[in-house]
């Protein structure tokens, strides 16, 4: 980042795909601000600001928060760090929301995590969560430094009723639905570059070296 160049980019990858592994270690290495939707969202229901109250309406009624909403979120949060370099996570999630972001924006790289979806269902069997914040661990994988326990707060982990192979699955055909569109809108853009494994260790050092050759 010597040469004070601003990257803008956004990760996809499906629920389980090691998406926040990778997020972290793109973070660290190349000092950007991490943007994630989720994060963004689980402060503003905490807060009982006016968006989080509207989003926590309808995340108790099982919905999706509308396009207006979340994206009036993102594009407020990416105008506080106008001056910085930044990973986007967690949007956009509808070709809506990717054209409204790309008007507003420049983004450099749309980096795509591409893992099989029988290793997901693996590993997603050996996930715990810790619920409040959102922390994910995986035995065997992702392991928290306690058995059971958060790293950050020592509070109980659990495992979510619907992460059965049958569920898992379904959630994940329907990730594959809702975000081809978004891959080939960014395709077109020409920003798309999509990393293939069945690791966060087989795929890391391949959008290391893409990041590397892209950030100067």
């Amino acid at each position: 980042m010597a040469s004070g160049k601003l990257f803008r980019a956004i990760i996809m990858g499906a629920p389980g795909s090691g998406k926040g592994t990778v997020s972290g270690r793109i973070v660290k290495a190349f000092s950007l601000k991490h943007i994630s939707s989720g994060d963004l969202l689980r402060a503003n229901i905490e807060k009982r600001t006016e968006l989080g109250l509207i989003a926590d309406k309808y995340i108790r009624e099982g919905k999706l928060v509308p396009d207006i909403y979340i994206t009036k979120c993102i594009l407020s949060e990416l105008e506080q760090i106008r001056s910085h370099s930044w990973l986007l996570d967690g949007f956009p999630r509808t070709r809506e929301q990717a054209d409204d972001l790309w008007n507003e924006e420049r983004i450099d790289s749309v980096i795509n995590l591409d893992v099989p979806f029988e290793v997901i269902i693996e590993r997603i069997q050996s996930r715990w969560v810790h619920l409040p914040s959102g922390r994910v661990y995986n035995v065997g994988f992702n392991d928290p430094k306690t058995p059971g326990r958060d790293d950050v707060t020592g509070e109980p982990l659990s495992q979510r009723p619907d992460d059965t192979p049958v569920a898992v699955r379904k959630r994940l055909e329907v990730y594959d639905a809702c975000t081809r569109p978004i891959n080939e809108y960014f395709d077109k853009k020409g920003v798309l570059v999509t990393f293939k494994g069945s690791t966060t260790d087989e795929i890391w050092p391949h959008v290391r070296k893409y990041l590397e050759a892209k950030i100067q």
